[in-house]
């Protein structure tokens, strides 16, 4: 494999310039059957959120989609079309002062679940205590000055980890 194939496989950038967009790339996200943990980093306000929500309704979810910002996790048992149960974890790390405060949540448990994913908003905040994610995805805000015709839009950077390249991950089927 040509060293560009290989940089397509583990890194993807897209520019997401409606809500339509985001819901797209979540569904896509969905589409890949990622297990281990997702790490979204981006500023106040980027799509963090809206991105989970979406991706956990491609999942699958049908209820509502609470924000972990004062809970730190809201855990989803989502049904497949097999008639498993995937856990899914949304995490917002935002508010945490110690990343010794996951031990006692217990939040190794969500991380060492067979078939779970841990989609974590702020793991940088723990990125010391977390093992290494399958994915890291960075959104940015793109600033009046960065816009076609003055409206905003977000670019997505989606990595594989080695860990996400040992599970044979593959974006280059993302698309937007």
């Amino acid at each position: 494999m040509s060293s560009n194939t290989k940089a397509a496989k583990n890194t993807k950038t897209l520019t997401l310039r409606t809500e339509d967009d985001t819901q797209r790339l979540a569904a896509q996200l969905a589409a890949l059957s990622l297990s281990g943990s997702v790490w979204l980093a981006g500023d106040l306000g980027a799509g963090k959120t809206t991105l989970t929500r979406y991706w956990l309704q491609a999942l699958g979810h049908a209820g509502v989609v609470k924000s972990p910002t004062y809970t730190l996790v809201e855990p989803y048992a989502i049904a497949q079309s097999d008639g498993s149960i995937k856990p899914v974890y949304h995490a917002d790390l935002y508010r945490l002062q110690d990343p010794e405060e996951l031990s006692f949540i217990g939040f190794d448990e969500y991380l060492d679940e067979p078939n779970a994913l841990v989609i974590i908003e702020w793991a940088s905040r723990a990125d010391s205590y977390l093992p290494p994610p399958s994915v890291f995805i960075d959104i940015t805000q793109a600033t009046s000055d960065d816009c076609d015709n003055d409206t905003e839009h977000r670019h997505v950077e989606l990595r594989l980890s080695r860990v996400g390249q040992a599970q044979g991950i593959d974006l280059s089927a993302l698309h937007i």
